[in-house]
């Protein structure tokens, strides 16, 4: 039997990224490093401790051992000066001078720009008051808990997989054809009876093929290492993978349609790639942007991606349920590829 012309292009994808440990390494072991470094950062260990300077003075031996009775602030004894210039190096959140006699208020130094700064402000004030006798005139009972899904390395690991692949379907398309054009070998293959449709299309199978691995391996290690958990449908997430990467590849062939050297392709896909992992939500919120560009944030692929899967990972929804990131995902997909196929140059 003849194999398919598509087939034996695949399955030439798939050889040649197996071939490049440098490929194999940034595609699977990057993604697992990362998400080493941020679990350990973000683990849980209760909330950080405040550290507050007590500026040295007849009075300071007495509120520092006051503050010290506080499990969230950390007590340092200091001069003056000293103080001042850890609070300015924002070593230290807080200052406290008790003033030379128990008459004198007690002065608090901080930055109000800091949000912490203004909560390590309450929480010193509130053990102060406490110990001169102030009563609380309600009752109240604090319980903490931790939602399911709620954790930074539970919401940091489906942004990861999304990094990972329009990492993959980027550098995978782009890198290897710009590589076969500088070396004149997209021309040679133009001329053969090959169809220039299946050789693109190849760049995208092969890229699909190794999706369920992908996710397989990050979402078995994140679930080892750090108790993540896949709160919706196993199926609903490799299904999206599979379809987030597919749309990705479209960009890859835009990056690939008519650069002549792999100098430019490295610039085209950084300039793809780098914004969207600062602007769509891998690392932290993309509600810390201005509301202005939120509309346009939403509407980028990798937005769309880490908002659908996060909801299916942490909130348990269903893939149905998330209409508009995957209509989003198809625009983007449908639009970057005719606009490669359009652009793309054989020699």
């Amino acid at each position: 039997m003849t194999e398919s012309p598509l087939f034996a292009l695949t399955m030439a994808r798939i050889r040649e990224f197996l071939r490049e440990p440098g490929a194999v390494f940034w595609t699977f072991g990057f993604p697992l490093l990362i998400t080493v470094a941020l679990g350990i950062a973000f683990r849980e260990q209760g909330p950080p401790r405040q550290v507050v300077a007590v500026i040295e003075g007849p009075r300071a031996s007495e509120l520092a051992g006051i503050l010290r009775a506080e499990p969230l602030l950390a007590v340092e004894l200091l001069p003056a000066d000293v103080a001042a210039a850890r609070l300015r190096a924002a070593a230290v959140l807080l200052t406290v001078d008790g003033g030379a006699s128990a008459a004198d208020p007690i002065v608090y130094r901080f930055d109000p720009a800091r949000p912490e700064a203004r909560g390590a402000r309450r929480t010193a004030d509130e053990r102060l008051q406490r110990q001169a006798g102030r009563r609380d005139a309600l009752a109240t009972r604090d319980e903490t808990t931790v939602a399911r899904g709620g954790r930074y390395v539970d919401w940091m690991v489906p942004g990861l997989l999304g990094m990972q692949l329009l990492s993959g379907a980027l550098w995978g398309t782009a890198w290897n054809i710009v590589t076969a054009r500088q070396r004149r070998l997209l021309k040679r293959l133009a001329a053969t009876p090959m169809r220039r449709g299946h050789y693109l299309l190849s760049f995208r199978l092969a890229g699909l093929l190794f999706v369920p691995v992908q996710v397989a391996v990050l979402f078995v290690f994140a679930r080892l290492a750090f108790g993540v958990q896949i709160q919706g449908s196993v199926a609903a997430v490799m299904a999206l993978s599979l379809f987030g990467s597919w749309s990705f590849a479209g960009l890859g062939l835009i990056a690939a349609a008519r650069a002549q050297n792999t100098e430019t392709a490295n610039g085209l896909v950084n300039l793809l790639t780098l914004p969207m992992f600062v602007l769509c939500g891998v690392f932290f919120s993309s509600n810390r942007f201005p509301g202005f560009v939120q509309p346009l944030i939403r509407f980028l692929p990798l937005s769309a991606f880490n908002e659908a899967l996060r909801h299916i990972v942490n909130d348990g929804a269903s893939l149905a349920s998330q209409g508009a990131p995957l209509a989003i995902l198809l625009v983007w997909g449908v639009v970057s590829a005719t606009v490669a196929l359009r652009m793309f140059r054989w020699t």
